[in-house]
């Protein structure tokens, strides 16, 4: 029985090195991150380090008492209910560990949630199984919206007698485009159920809570096209509510907003396929009559 002890605590101890090595050596990693959100990463390697640390302690630990202690004839194990020293150790030494990952994690919630002036609005909704955007049109305001609004023409429920959402620029379904290097509070809404807005090069998420707005701000800071992913599980069809934000250069940028349709021109649009279509209707009514 001592040999099979000290392959179990051989194993025990691989099980410790194969960690730390597939972590270091491992090929999946986080994406390259695209915005100012790097404290995000500082923080996950600091629990990385304090919850690994303990990991490959408390396992060698076993091993250790597994080689030492096992049985062995004419051994007594000695029996002591209480260590006061050795508890009072794991106590300060798990209270520090905790507040090592905690205070941190605080440190950057307080930013995340404190928006600098002069940041940009940007409504993103979700809906199953698809991402919409509304960004502020020339007067640099968003219109009021609510979801008794949503019909056709209006996906996105806005207020259709408020006259600071008139020029507002709505991107139903499509792709969103965003200014490299501008500040963005990202205005998070469901007409729903829940979704999670999720991209993960910018290091950024936040549920989407049916009747309450949720948020968060990034800035980001290289171009490209980047995935955005649904993190709460909404449906049948969850898997596949995917879009993708691009960053543009100014100049790009601007080439496609002024493609954009504001809020006004859609409506003026589904009113006039509206009475085109009753057009169509009557006439073809006429035509009907006529041959009778």
């Amino acid at each position: 029985m001592p040999a099979f002890r000290k392959v179990v605590a051989v194993v025990l101890a691989l099980v410790a090195v194969g960690s730390v090595l597939f972590h270091f050596l491992s090929p999946w990693w986080w994406t390259p991150i695209a915005s100012n959100w790097s404290y995000i990463d500082d923080t996950i390697l600091i629990t990385f380090w304090i919850t690994g640390v303990a990991f490959v302690a408390i396992i060698l630990f076993m091993a250790y008492c597994v080689w030492r202690y096992g049985h062995e004839e004419g051994r007594r194990a000695a029996y002591e209910p209480e260590n006061k020293k050795l508890e009072w150790w794991l106590t300060i030494l798990t209270a520090l560990g905790v507040a090592a990952m905690l205070s941190p994690g605080l440190f950057v919630w307080n930013q995340f949630v404190t928006v600098p002036k002069g940041t940009m609005e940007i409504e993103v909704v979700g809906q199953q199984w698809q991402w919409s955007y509304r960004l502020p049109g020339r007067d640099g305001v968003l219109g009021t919206s609510d979801t008794r609004n949503v019909a056709d023409g209006n996906p996105l429920g806005l207020n259709p007698n408020d006259t600071k959402g008139q020029d507002d620029v709505v991107v139903e379904a499509d792709d969103l485009h965003l200014l490299l290097n501008r500040p963005v509070k990202m205005l998070l809404r469901s007409i729903d159920v829940l979704h999670d807005f999720y991209v993960p090069q910018f290091r950024a998420k936040m549920d989407m809570v049916p009747g309450s707005v949720t948020y968060f701000w990034f800035i980001p800071t290289r171009t490209g096209t980047f995935e955005v992913l649904c993190a709460e599980l909404c449906g049948i069809g969850h898997h596949g509510m995917r879009g993708a934000v691009v960053v543009d250069e100014e100049s790009d940028y601007q080439a496609w907003l002024q493609e954009q349709q504001t809020f006004k021109q859609s409506m003026d649009q589904a009113r006039n396929d509206t009475s085109d279509e009753l057009d169509l209707a009557l006439n073809t009514g006429e035509a009907g009559s006529g041959e009778k």
